[in-house]
């Protein structure tokens, strides 16, 4: 029998990271996130997978579903609440081939769908995270 020590993260400790992440925003990021749902999967399901265009699974640890803040209008009552979408075997396969340690990197992918909740494409990102690099 495995020790518990050395199983891969379950799902709730993910979530747990992830709630911790948003718990630990600045309010006036947080008053935005509305009643944004957080959701922990092994894998995204084929549909989304074919959505996007992604053949591996493991090429994606998580995804925002939803209108970002800017795009919401007083129309958008009774749409289906935004969603944040980890998934944990795309994170513990990039959480040992990275070396980055397993928080970081949870926060790192919450912290990204976030910022497309914000409406950060990408590239936004990825540039903020560059300039933000010591």
């Amino acid at each position: 029998m495995v020790p518990p020590d050395q199983l891969p993260p379950t799902a709730d400790q993910i979530e747990a990271i992830a709630r911790a992440t948003i718990a630990g925003l600045p309010p006036e990021f947080r008053a935005h996130l509305g009643e944004i749902v957080l959701i922990v999967e092994d894998f995204a399901d084929d549909e989304t997978l074919d959505a996007l265009g992604i053949e591996d699974p493991f090429d994606l640890s998580g995804l925002y579903h939803g209108r970002p803040v800017g795009e919401k209008s007083s129309m958008d009552s009774g749409a289906s609440p935004d969603r944040i979408h980890l998934y944990r075997r795309a994170i513990l396969d990039e959480w040992v081939d990275s070396g980055v340690g397993l928080t970081a990197l949870v926060v790192l992918v919450t912290i990204h769908e976030i910022g497309h909740h914000f409406g950060l494409s990408d590239a936004d990102m990825h540039a903020l995270e560059a300039s933000t690099e010591r």
